[in-house]
């Protein structure tokens, strides 16, 4: 298993950069979220038009769905038009929310004219058209329903927290897993709001700590806010081998 971060940056971007955009790949490619600025870099990447075939969506904050609407403007008018249809894996109830925006930014069948669209359910393992099997837990994220994401194929395991805030759930999610994918927004003692969104990169690695997982990969966070020493950063680009 291997994976590409294409983009990391937090919900504002940090220069030059995009937003939550990982992709997965086994034998085929599974991207996990799909936020603002994640299509044109898979573009550059591909030479063309992504060739993916899922895609997974932990919550609908925009930084973490965005480029999914010109990815639609794409396969309808553009090079993606000879593309096979991805499949979305999208939040419970995801389908109608798709529906509204569609409503709001084009038609209400614009998503599932160039999507095969499904729901997940929390703690339900599905198999994603990407080979690759992903188990969703949920997670306190402000007042917005958002997952973390639980990838394995034969033998390797990657954990993704999404957005979260400090709960012994992250840990659940990572337990031995071989990567932990972590976002660490805040600077350390930052509380953002009350319910909390986010963590902190002393609190992510605490969870790491907690799980048993192998190896730590923070991100989703601001270009100003260095790692902690030993602390492994995500940058836009980084590619590892899980």
């Amino acid at each position: 298993m291997h994976l590409t971060v294409v983009g990391c940056s937090p919900a504002w971007p940090n220069p030059g950069g995009a937003h939550s955009g990982y992709l997965v790949e086994d034998s085929s490619r599974l991207l996990l979220d799909c936020g603002p600025g994640v299509l044109a870099r898979l573009r550059e990447r591909d030479a063309g038009w992504p060739q993916v075939a899922s895609i997974a969506i932990t919550h609908w904050h925009l930084d973490h769905w965005g480029d999914l609407v010109p990815w639609v403007w794409g396969n309808m008018f553009g090079l993606g038009r000879e593309a096979e249809r991805p499949e979305l894996w999208v939040p419970p109830g995801g389908a109608s929310v798709l529906s509204r925006f569609g409503e709001q930014l084009g038609t209400p069948s614009m998503f599932e004219h160039v999507f095969r669209v499904a729901e997940y359910a929390e703690g339900e393992p599905f198999a994603t058209a990407a080979g690759l099997q992903v188990t969703t837990t949920r997670l306190p994220h402000y007042m917005i329903e958002t997952y973390g994401m639980r990838v394995t194929n034969s033998d390797r395991t990657l954990a993704y927290s999404g957005d979260s805030a400090p709960t012994e759930r992250l840990a659940e999610l990572a337990r031995d897993a071989d990567l932990f994918v972590c976002e660490a927004t805040l600077a350390a003692g930052e509380l953002d709001d009350e319910p909390r969104g986010h963590l902190s990169a002393e609190e992510a690695v605490a969870a790491f700590d907690a799980s048993g997982a192998r190896r730590l990969l923070i991100t989703h966070r601001p270009d100003e806010l260095k790692a902690p020493d030993g602390v492994e950063l995500a940058h836009d680009g980084l590619a590892v081998d899980v």
